[in-house]
């Protein structure tokens, strides 16, 4: 019955109008909050720990004590894979359009908690943070399936995966504006209040006024989500989820033939048939015969990713450290440590980040998610074995620039690759009753996975000599076998990519089975009409 909806069809034929370019607007400005949320902590980590954990007998600057460091880093990934859980769960149970409201002020109000953090001791302060971290990352959590759902079912087949891409590639500009952010807070205050060398001062390196820096650029990342919460209540729901959940086709009709300007009148006797129709759950045989082996794809490939993405892109400003990018800690003032690993970040992200996204954008409907995705895996393996095998040869004075180059490119193959592709596929493979649920699973995998890359690579990339490791770490196994490590994630990822099926240029009924289901009545009708009666 799916196929024959005509306002269904509609949105499969529908040419590239002004109301996809809202859709996409208004669903990746969401991204682009959870993008500046996610990563702006990992600018302002080292100007906590200065200001909170300052020693004045130690001749480093003051840092995060490695559980305290691991909570603040990792606690809003606990919530965003709590949040994709529940809230992909309620997309499918209530609808898109009530549950993105929700998620979008839960971001708002706890973006701006984040910088109104307080406490009378640094321990207070950071539990406090943790708290209303996680929170955000709840409400962040949300973001994803609903924004891949509502993007897959608004857009039109031929051009759905650059739409899709379109709202993801968003973490790109949310990602740099974080960067930016922080360069023009931290520059702006250096200005004003500017300190001596950590080793020439150490308690005058570290202003008063620097516990409002970091506060400040938490808090503008309510901002952005603001400005949209308006046009995401006015959006409509999907037809999709109104016709084949909610099974009002002609409240679908009318829906969209306001957003199409184009009219459109579904037969009463179509949509009296659709809501005759028995679906299967998730837990059914059903479900695990056609889409258990897709679940198991789209899961496996978002966790072993996020492994590997998720722990360069927490601690690359340790990783420029390591390679001498970024000047001692001792030779500068906090201030000037936030600001220079702030211009560090901008620049991956404008030379390595953005321009893999819209690399995806560009052609992922004409080459295919499966090609894009597997292709991603490999590249990042060879740069990743890249950097690792001849490691002590980047870390040599000289050779710095090639380390960051090889570095850029593992983060270009990332996003064009399995970090844009593994969130496209499980909005569009799946079943409409289902399909915010499972790409919340599938979501909740990679979340695992970067909660494994962010807390163990803090561990991992220790030193393997007691004596330069971190202070209040134990010994890891180092950098260049942690990029071992992460390498092998991606050779798996390589190989699970063969459990997704391609979806480029088909409607999301024909990728979900929904109209297998009317070809089977319609044959089975057919064979009992033509059944040869029996003899007398």
């Amino acid at each position: 019955m799916a196929r024959e909806l005509k306002v269904l069809n509609a949105l499969d034929a529908a040419k590239t109008q002004w109301y996809h370019f809202t859709a996409i607007v208004i669903a990746g400005m969401g991204f682009f909050t959870d993008a500046y949320d996610l990563f702006s902590i990992s600018l302002v980590t080292k100007l906590l720990g200065r200001i909170y954990y300052f020693n004045p007998s130690s001749k480093t600057p003051g840092s995060l004590p490695p559980n305290v460091s691991a909570a603040v880093n990792g606690v809003a990934f606990c919530g965003t894979l709590a949040g994709q859980l529940f809230f992909g769960w309620l997309g499918d149970k209530m609808g898109r359009k009530k549950v993105y409201g929700m998620t979008l002020m839960v971001m708002v109000l706890c973006c701006l908690a984040s910088g109104l953090s307080f406490g009378s001791t640094p321990k207070g302060v950071m539990a406090t943070l943790c708290f209303f971290r996680f929170w955000l990352g709840f409400g962040i959590g949300g973001d994803y399936p609903l924004s891949a759902t509502i993007m897959s079912e608004y857009a039109n087949k031929r051009t759905r995966g650059a739409f899709i891409a379109a709202v993801f590639a968003m973490q790109g500009f949310g990602n740099l504006t974080g960067g930016i952010v922080a360069i023009i807070i931290s520059a702006s205050f250096k200005a004003r209040f500017d300190a001596p060398a950590y080793k020439d001062d150490p308690a005058g390196s570290t202003v008063p006024q620097a516990d409002y820096a970091w506060r400040i650029v938490l808090m503008f990342g309510a901002i952005p989500a603001l400005l949209t919460y308006y046009w995401r209540m006015k959006m409509p729901e999907t037809a999709r989820y109104t016709a084949l959940v909610a099974k009002n086709a002609k409240q679908a009709a009318s829906d969209m033939t306001q957003v199409l300007n184009v009219e459109i009148v579904e037969e009463p006797e179509q949509a009296e048939e659709l809501a005759k129709r028995e679906q299967f759950g998730l837990f059914s045989r059903q479900f695990a015969k056609r889409h258990g082996l897709h679940l198991l794809g789209t899961t496996v490939c978002w966790f072993l990713l996020d492994i590997a993405f998720y722990s360069q892109n927490l601690f690359q400003k340790d990783i420029y450290t390591a390679v001498n990018w970024l000047p001692k800690a001792d030779t500068m003032n906090a201030l000037e440590e936030m600001f220079k690993i702030s211009r560090a970040q901008t620049l991956v992200a404008l030379c390595g980040t953005i321009p893999g996204y819209w690399f995806t954008v560009f052609f992922i409907d004409i080459i295919g998610r499966f090609v894009i995705q597997l292709g991603g895996f490999f590249f990042m393996t060879v740069f990743m074995l890249g950097l690792a095998i001849p490691y002590h040869h980047w870390t040599t004075p000289g050779h710095h620039i090639g380390f960051i180059v090889m570095y850029a490119f593992t983060f270009f193959f990332a996003n064009f690759g399995p970090n844009s592709t593994t969130f496209i596929v499980p909005a569009e493979i799946f079943p409409a009753r289902l399909r915010s649920t499972c790409h919340g699973i599938s979501a909740a995998a990679g979340k695992a996975g970067a909660i494994i890359g962010s807390f163990g690579f803090l561990y991992a990339a220790q030193s393997t000599d007691p004596t330069q490791t971190d202070a209040g770490y134990p010994p890891g196994i180092g950098v260049r076998n942690s990029l071992f490590v992460l390498a092998g994630c991606n050779v798996a990822g390589f190989f699970f990519t063969f459990l997704v099926p391609e979806s480029k240029g088909k409607s999301l009924e024909e990728l979900s089975g929904e109209n297998e289901d009317e070809e089977a009545e319609t044959s089975a009708a057919a064979d009992y009409r033509t059944a040869p009666a029996p003899p007398a």
